[in-house]
């Protein structure tokens, strides 16, 4: 039981440290509501359910040990964030009157575009798997299931992670007719389209 509080405690500081989720979240309720912010969220927890299977089945392994792995899942997170951030610079460039948003999206809008947003962003990024290959250790009983502790450990962090990216959605929102102004909505997407261009590098430029 110490060595899992012990994690919980870990795990929420790494939970509340901003990366590329934290972003596309706030973007996304921003710009169509918590519906989609929190689609955005469910999207993110599943890429989480991928890397469970990933790790509990001893496959992440392969993104440090074999380096044809990691450099193909890294290429390729890299440029989707690179493109979801070149997308947002676009939307920035764009006349304050040509921007539509809409601060609740209606039932109507797809959800499944924005969910898959934020399965790609989670699932292809190889810095997560090789993360908790590093971290989760520390916190595992050697005696015990490690396949197990695994689901366990990851799955303490995503509830984490729900709970707080859907704090974001709702909060952000709750910000939608501010933001749904032109130069705050332009300036928005400068910065989301600037953070995920800097993570996309990031991760391009990482080793194992």
């Amino acid at each position: 039981m110490a060595l899992y509080l012990a994690f919980c405690f870990a795990a929420l500081m790494v939970t509340l440290s901003p990366g590329p989720d934290t972003f596309l979240v706030m973007a996304n309720a921003a710009r169509g509501g918590a519906r989609l912010g929190l689609a955005t969220v469910a999207g993110i927890v599943s890429g989480g359910v991928f890397h469970i299977a990933l790790f509990a089945g001893g496959f992440a392994q392969l993104l440090v040990y074999s380096a044809a792995a990691f450099l193909a899942v890294k290429v390729a997170g890299a440029a989707y964030l690179g493109w979801l951030g070149l997308q947002a610079l676009r939307s920035a460039a764009r006349p304050a009157q040509e921007i539509v948003v809409t601060t609740d999206a209606p039932a109507t809008t797809s959800v499944w575009p924005v969910y898959a947003q934020g399965v790609l962003t989670n699932a292809l990024n190889p810095k997560i798997a090789v993360f908790y290959l590093a971290f989760l250790p520390q916190f595992m009983d050697p005696a015990q299931s490690l396949a197990a502790q695994s689901v366990l450990l990851i799955g303490t962090h995503y509830v984490m992670g729900f709970v707080w990216l859907g704090a974001l959605a709702f909060g952000a929102a709750r910000m939608g007719p501010w933001l749904a102004k032109g130069r705050v909505r332009r300036w928005l997407d400068g910065v989301v389209g600037t953070v995920m261009l800097a993570f996309g590098v990031r991760l391009a430029l990482t080793t194992r």
